[in-house]
C-alpha cells in the first residue's frame, strides 16, 4: 500500500470522491466477503481523517451502511458500526449526519445482538456521538441507548463492558439531566462493583463514567458515594496504571468539591492521605486532580484544611510547585496552597515552614510564568500572608517583595510586634527595623500607617538610630563638634 500525506489523496488518481464512488457499489456486492472489505476500507479511510470522513456523507454511503446494519450477518454489521464510529467521531457536524441518516435506531437494535463483537462496535459508536455535544448525546438516549449499555457492562465480555461503561460516561458528562437519565436505569451500582475488576482499562472507564455522574451535583455525588465506593476506591490510588490512578484522583475531587459533608466523609475515609501518597507517586498532569482535591477539602473549612495539613499534604504540594516544569499544575498547586494557609495563623504558619512562600513569590514575579500561575501566585501569598504570624518566614519578604505585596508583609508585622518582645528585639538584630524604616510610602497611605505602628514599638532613638542619613547627620555632628581645648 502506499504511502501518503494528509494532502495527498489515497491510491486513486481521481482523489477522495473517486474512492468512494468505487467502494460504494462494492458494499452492495453479492459476495458478503467483499461487502465486509469495502466496508472496512470505508472506515479505516474516515478514520484517518475528517476530510475522508466527509467524502463518506457526501458519497451518499451512510443510507447504504444503514440499511445493510440491520440486514446483514455479524461480520458486516461490525463493519459497518466501525464506519460509523470513524465518521462520528471527527465533528459534531459529521456525527450530526450519522444521527440525521437514521443509524441511532439501528445501533441501538445492535446492542441487543447475540454477539458481543456487533454490540462492542455499535456501543462504541454510540459513545462517540455522544462525546460531542448534550444535543448529541440526548439523540442517543432518545434511541433507547442507555438501559442497553448497563445491560453490556453486566456482560461477561471486557472489552464491551469497558466500551459501553466509556459510552455511559460520554453521555453523561454533558449535563445533570443526561446524569440522570444513566442514574435512573441503574448504572451505578453496576459501575461501582467494578472497581476493582483486575483490568486496568474497565477500571479506568468505570472510574470516568462516576466522575462524570458525581461532578453534576451533590445529590448525584450522593449516590455515587451511597454506592459504597469507599473506601474500595482508595485501593486505585496505588494501582500501577497512571490513568487508574487519575480518574480515581479525578473522582474523589469531584465528590470533595461539593460539601463540606461529602469531604469530611472522604477524610475519614483515609482518602486526604491516600490522594497526598498517589500525588507523591506519580507526576505530571496524573497528579493534577489530587493537587485540585486538596484545595477543594481545605476550602470548605478551617477543620478540614487542618486534616490536610495533618495528612503531610503540605510538604508535597510544595514539591509539585517547585519540580513540576508545567505552569497549569504549578497553578493548581498554588491555589491548593493557598486554600489551605488561608485559614488561622496555625494553617498560614505550617504552609511558610515548608519555604513555599519564597517560591510562590519568584513565580508571581518571573516573566516566565503564565497570567494564570501569576495571578494564583499572588493571590495564594495574599491569603497566607493576611494570616500568617510566623515572622522569620515574612522577613525575606521586606526585601524582596514589590509594593503590592509588601503592603501585607508589614501589616502582618504591625500586628505582631505590639504584643511579642522576643520579636520586637529579633527584628532589631536582624536588620528588619532598618529595612522598614528605607521603605518609601505615601503619606497618609496604609502602608505609612502600619510602617508608624511598628515605630511606636520602640524607643524614638532607636528608630532614628536605623533611620536612613542617621549616620551621615552623626558624622556631620563630629565634623561639627569642638572639643574644649584643656
Amino acid at each position: 500500500m502506499h504511502s501518503f500525506t494528509k494532502d495527498q489523496s489515497p491510491w486513486i488518481p481521481n482523489g477522495k470522491e473517486g474512492v468512494m464512488s468505487l467502494l460504494r457499489p462494492l458494499l452492495l456486492d453479492v459476495v458478503p466477503t467483499i461487502q465486509q472489505t469495502a466496508a472496512l476500507a470505508l472506515g479505516r479511510l474516515a478514520n484517518y481523517n475528517g476530510d475522508l470522513a466527509e467524502a463518506v456523507v457526501k458519497g451518499d454511503i451512510l443510507p447504504q451502511l444503514v440499511y445493510s446494519l440491520a440486514e446483514q450477518n455479524r461480520f458486516y454489521k461490525k463493519a459497518a458500526a466501525f464506519v460509523l464510529r470513524a465518521v462520528g467521531k471527527h465533528s459534531p457536524q459529521l456525527a450530526q449526519a450519522i444521527v440525521d441518516c437514521g443509524a441511532l435506531d439501528t445501533l441501538v437494535i445492535c446492542l441487543e445482538d447475540f454477539d458481543p463483537g456487533v454490540k462492542e462496535a455499535a456501543a462504541w459508536a454510540l459513545g462517540y456521538i455522544a462525546r460531542h455535544n448534550a444535543e448529541l448525546s440526548q439523540a442517543v438516549v432518545d434511541a433507547g441507548a442507555v438501559p442497553l449499555l448497563v445491560l453490556c457492562i453486566q456482560e461477561p465480555e471486557i472489552a464491551l463492558k469497558r466500551i459501553a461503561a466509556s459510552a455511559l460516561s460520554d453521555i453523561s458528562k454533558h449535563s445533570p439531566e443526561l446524569a440522570q437519565t444513566v442514574v435512573d436505569v441503574g448504572a451505578i451500582a453496576h459501575l461501582a462493583q467494578m472497581i476493582l475488576n483486575p483490568d486496568s482499562k474497565l477500571k479506568r472507564q468505570v472510574l470516568s463514567a462516576l466522575s462524570q455522574i458525581a461532578k453534576h451535583s451533590v445529590d448525584l455525588a450522593e449516590m455515587v458515594v451511597e454506592a459504597e465506593i469507599f473506601p474500595v476506591v482508595l485501593t486505585c490510588l496505588k494501582d500501577k496504571d497512571d490513568y487508574v490512578k487519575k480518574n480515581a484522583s479525578t473522582l474523589i475531587r469531584e465528590i470533595a468539591k461539593h460539601t463540606p459533608e461529602l469531604s469530611q466523609l472522604i477524610v475519614n475515609t483515609g482518602g486526604v492521605a491516600a490522594v497526598t501518597d498517589c500525588i507523591g507517586s506519580c507526576k505530571g498532569n496524573i497528579r493534577l486532580p489530587g493537587i485540585m482535591m486538596l484545595g477543594y477539602v481545605a476550602a470548605h473549612s478551617e477543620n478540614l484544611a487542618m486534616a490536610v495539613i495533618v495528612s503531610k499534604a503540605v510538604p508535597q504540594l510544595s514539591v509539585c510547585l517547585s519540580e513540576e516544569p508545567e505552569d497549569h499544575i504549578k497553578a493548581a498547586a498554588a491555589w491548593a496552597l493557598g486554600q489551605i494557609g488561608r485559614h488561622t495563623p496555625e494553617h498560614a504558619r505550617a504552609v511558610a515552614v515548608t519555604n513555599t512562600l519564597p517560591v510562590l513569590l519568584s513565580l508571581y514575579m518571573s516573566t516566565e510564568s503564565s497570567e494564570d500561575l501569576q495571578t494564583k501566585s499572588k493571590k495564594a501569598i495574599k491569603s497566607i500572608l493576611q494570616k500568617c504570624t510566623y515572622l522569620p518566614a515574612l522577613e525575606p519578604f521586606l526585601y524582596d517583595a514589590p509594593p503590592n505585596i509588601l503592603k501585607h508583609v508589614v501589616g502582618q508585622f504591625s500586628k505582631v510586634l505590639p504584643h511579642d518582645s522576643k520579636a520586637r528585639r529579633l527584628f532589631v538584630t536582624s536588620g528588619g527595623l532598618k529595612k522598614v524604616q528605607e521603605i518609601k510610602a505615601g503619606p497618609g497611605s496604609l502602608l505609612q500607617e502600619y510602617i508608624n505602628s511598628i515605630n511606636s514599638c520602640y524607643p524614638e532613638e532607636i528608630v532614628r538610630y536605623y533611620s536612613p542619613g542617621y549616620s551621615d547627620a552623626l558624622l556631620q555632628r563630629v565634623d561639627s563638634y569642638q572639643p574644649l581645648a584643656n
